[in-house]
């Protein structure tokens, strides 16, 4: 069945014709059939949506790099933060990384899914309808596995799209000397039997987790087994992002410390740069060079990393608003970050843009002007989120 959505004040389709004023949507099998006049459209439709207005309608965001998945929390790591330790010395005292790793590997499969499906829910009222999930925090063959089986069991009870990643290359787990051994431990042990959840795999390459000799031997083996790479890099040191477009890596996410020579280095691959402005602000850290990267040519993307050490927000929408600001970044470049842009770092082809034959993953906003959903800076909310065409009010 055919159904119009609209009238829409604006719809900002992220096309060469990027506005539309006063349009409708068609809809069909939860797809894009017509994008036109609202008025033009009113015949065709076999049911109309009327939405009130003033309204303007994006693409649903995309959230192309998150940690979602876990157990406990770290709130004493930021009271440490606030104190003025860091996040490698926080490591040291028993924090971090290993501390949401041993919650997570106490916790039962149901209070991960339970813990899981209300982040996606929240994601889903701010205008998420994809969304990356890591794994990351099991370290073990077991736990990595129950990890990526809860993600999976999270895809059948929740509105979101969620695409999964191993991170079993988070860190170095207490058991283990150093992350040469770990790493043929995971990738011997753990890598030729999780194709069926994921076809990601994911490495931190900085001083407190892998080298980029180490990661690069990893990441080589999982491309040979047909996984597609992403990597960790730069976060406090530079090197991952150059080992990224080296390797041929979707993306290389986090680049705070990229290096102008590894930006022009990067500038020549097919790697997407994705920057995390929450782990900055969760860390009291500047932001990633994100007008650098754009000034070189690169298809920035923009996600909010969220996760319960470093980025705990998980608003991607203030996170992109707050670092375009700083970093000085066009509207439609910020909202390309997180719609088109994040849709080709998860290698997404039928999203991310409002075109004939995409998904109807839509986000509306209570506005006539597309522009103060970032002047707002995130306090201006979505009034309703579609999902394959399925309306979810807010």
């Amino acid at each position: 069945m055919s159904k119009l959505l609209g009238p829409f004040s604006q719809i900002l389709t992220m096309t060469d014709s990027p506005i539309l004023e006063d349009g409708g949507i068609l809809l069909e099998d939860g797809k894009i059939a017509r994008i036109a006049p609202f008025k033009d459209l009113y015949d065709q439709a076999e049911e109309v949506e009327e939405i009130e207005a003033p309204s303007v309608c994006l693409p649903g965001f995309i959230d192309c790099h998150t940690h979602i998945c876990y157990g406990g929390s770290r709130v004493n790591d930021y009271l440490l933060k606030l104190r003025g330790v860091s996040y490698q010395e926080i490591a040291k005292q028993g924090g971090g990384i290993l501390h949401t790793v041993q919650a997570t590997r106490k916790a039962s499969r149901k209070e991960l899914l339970e813990g899981l499906r209300k982040r996606c829910f929240l994601l889903l009222a701010r205008g998420v309808t994809t969304c990356e999930v890591k794994s990351g925090y099991g370290l073990t063959v077991e736990d990595e596995i129950k990890m990526l089986e809860v993600i999976e069991e999270a895809k059948t009870s929740v509105p979101l799209s969620l695409i999964s990643t191993c991170l079993a290359a988070h860190t170095i787990p207490q058991e283990f000397t150093g992350g040469s051994s770990y790493l043929q431990y995971i990738g011997r042990e753990l890598l030729p039997k999780i194709q069926k959840w994921t076809t990601r795999v994911d490495i931190f390459v900085e001083k407190n987790a892998f080298s980029e000799g180490e990661a690069r031997d990893y990441l080589l083996q999982a491309k040979k087994r047909g996984f597609d790479l992403v990597v960790h890099g730069d976060q406090f040191s530079s090197g991952g992002a150059k080992l990224a477009a080296e390797v041929g890596a979707l993306s290389a996410d986090h680049l705070e410390h990229i290096s102008k020579e590894d930006i022009a280095f990067l500038a020549k691959s097919k790697t997407i740069p994705v920057v995390l402005p929450g782990a900055s602000l969760g860390l009291g850290l500047p932001f990633a060079p994100a007008r650098l990267l754009l000034d070189a040519g690169l298809p920035l993307a923009i996600a909010s990393d969220w996760n319960p050490g470093s980025a705990p927000m998980g608003d991607l929408l203030t996170q992109a608003a707050l670092l375009a600001i700083h970093e000085k970044i066009s509207m439609m470049d910020t909202f390309a970050a997180i719609t088109c842009r994040a849709a080709k770092a998860l290698k997404l082809e039928d999203r991310g843009s409002l075109k004939v034959g995409y998904l109807a993953d839509l986000v509306v906003f209570p506005t006539n002007d597309y522009r103060e959903i970032l002047y707002y800076q995130g306090s201006l909310r979505p009034s309703q989120v579609f999902k394959r065409g399925k309306r979810y009010v807010f």
